[in-house]
């Protein structure tokens, strides 16, 4: 009679425990929060607003569910958002429906400030969800006080005085010590026209063609990173390479008389906090080292990059290299324009496209055939001896013999080399150009190239697809599959017209007429 009595206990206590858990399952909304955003963009870094706006997507297996509250919390670390210590603000239960445009409405934010936080809602049964996972976001240099960096360059170099000016690459670089061990560690830079920036070796970032274009006079875009697993206690050293891009050592007039800038310039400034809590900065100044004898020997949006990898200077950018033949850099005029966040998606290697026909319609002379038009460039595979040039011209269509149609391209060049330093197998891809194309005419190759010597490397702003459509009419869908990619061909941090011939400019009229059924395309 006992055991009968424990076991009948038993199961009411289990019924019971079950009937809670499921009373706790069901209370919760089905609603789920994500894709936070700060000013539109995924973990910015470094902006420049005091208040951003945050916006966060609701998604539900539930028809007709909505949301009728929210709440936000902010902190100063993941750390206390994770434990819901919000020390920089706590919204509280929010009755409404927005989702998009929330003005952050905490503690006031300072220069450098890191914000993470988090968001939940509750649905139309009053139901509240999950809290979502975290965002983040920091803040830049709000102030020119706040930048100790000095503009270095080099404005010495001759230049022609016509369309064909071959201006080379600047390699700066500089060798510092860390003392302690290292807490944290955040670099912001602006390397004008384009810029690559590698801490020990390691590029840091994934952006292409960087920063964005603007009319310096006005605004400049500087980058924010954290760097700090890139850098170390100890000998550490940073390196940058400088391009031309479109507006420094430009075209004179073709297409139209083009506005310049000048030559090449950087600042930087790497804050190292340690784990004392004291902070040390090393910033562009006169003690930078530069030079110009690097493989990049010219590059140019309009008419490409030619690359000698005899030239090439393994460790340039790590500590302990020997730089006494490299110049010191001069300190030069800062642009105009105000010191900004780019506030936009970055321009990345978005795709990669297999070639998938070659053919030689003369001796020696190679047509690669990517599939379909792209911007970007090529990745050229190549094994051949030391001093071998192959050239690579860029096409959207053939002429009847099989050979490049280039007269739409007017003064455009559109041609890549890469000089070849005999060793294995050599891979190149151009940093400080690009190219609208199809075919690619390859020249100077040693023996018969495979199909996969040529790779087209799709590249553009890495804005989010807003949409998608089809229909039962294929010519309907290949329509749209042309305009997409014709419209993400032309993102180039500005919007830009054509970008495979001599023009390659900020068109808006065109734009202006189409843009609202873009923003069905791209999270613009």
């Amino acid at each position: 009679m006992k055991k009968k009595y424990l076991l009948l206990c038993y199961a009411l206590l289990t019924t019971a425990f079950a009937g809670c858990v499921a009373t706790s399952v069901t209370s919760r909304s089905v609603i789920r929060v994500d894709n936070l955003r700060c000013e539109s963009l995924v973990n910015p870094q470094g902006i420049d607003v005091r208040q951003p706006l945050l916006a966060w997507k609701l998604q539900s297996a539930e028809r007709g569910q909505r949301q009728t509250a929210y709440q936000i919390e902010a902190a100063s670390s993941a750390t206390k958002l994770r434990n819901h210590k919000a020390d920089l603000w706590d919204s509280g239960r929010i009755v409404t429906d927005e989702s998009t445009h929330v003005a952050y409405a905490g503690l006031p934010l300072a220069a450098r400030q890191k914000v993470f936080w988090h968001v939940r809602v509750w649905d139309k049964d009053n139901r509240a969800s999950a809290w979502s996972k975290p965002a983040e976001f920091s803040l830049g240099l709000l102030s020119p006080t706040d930048w100790q960096a000095k503009w270095i360059g080099l404005d010495e170099l001759t230049v022609s005085t016509n369309e064909s000016r071959r201006l080379p690459a600047r390699m700066l670089r500089k060798e510092f010590a860390l003392t302690k061990p290292v807490a944290s560690a955040t670099v912001y830079f602006s390397g004008l026209g384009l810029s690559e920036l590698y801490l020990n070796g390691e590029k840091i970032g994934d952006h292409v063609l960087s920063p964005g274009l603007t009319d310096y006079t006005k605004r400049v875009h500087y980058l924010t990173f954290d760097v700090t697993e890139q850098i170390r206690r100890g000998s550490n050293a940073v390196g940058v390479w400088l391009g031309n891009g479109r507006f420094y050592a430009p075209r004179l007039k073709d297409p139209v008389e083009m506005i310049k800038y000048g030559d090449p310039k950087l600042l930087l400034q790497l804050e190292v906090t340690y784990a004392d809590g004291s902070r040390e900065i090393i910033s562009s100044d006169e003690s930078w080292r530069l030079t110009t004898d690097g493989p990049i020997q010219a590059n140019n949006e309009f008419d490409g990059e030619e690359y000698d990898a005899r030239r090439e200077m393994p460790g340039w950018n790590r500590a302990r290299f020997d730089d006494a033949r490299w110049q010191p850099v001069q300190l030069v005029a800062a642009p105009a324009g105000k010191m900004v966040a780019p506030m936009i998606d970055p321009i990345r290697v978005t795709q990669k496209l297999q070639s998938v026909k070659m053919t030689e319609p003369k001796p020696g002379v190679y047509i690669f055939d990517l599939g379909q038009n792209m911007v970007g460039w090529c990745r050229l595979k190549v094994r051949g001896a030391a001093g071998t040039t192959v050239q690579l011209r860029h096409a959207e269509i053939l002429q009847p013999d099989g050979t490049l149609y280039l007269a739409n391209l007017r003064g455009a060049r559109v041609t890549d080399t890469y000089t070849l330093k005999g060793s294995g197998t050599e891979i190149y891809e151009p940093r400080f150009t690009y190219h609208g194309f199809r075919f690619v005419e390859v020249t100077g190759f040693p023996g018969r190239p495979a199909l996969d010597a040529i790779e087209g490397c799709v590249v553009h702003d890495d804005i989010a697809s807003a949409g998608e459509w089809a229909s039962s009419n294929e010519m309907l869908n290949r329509i749209l599959s042309n305009v997409r990619w014709g419209v993400r061909g032309n993102y180039r941090s500005i919007t830009t017209d054509c970008p495979q011939r001599a023009e390659r400019q900020g068109w808006l009229g065109d734009r202006a007429a189409e843009c609202r059924g873009e923003s069905y395309l791209f999270d613009i």
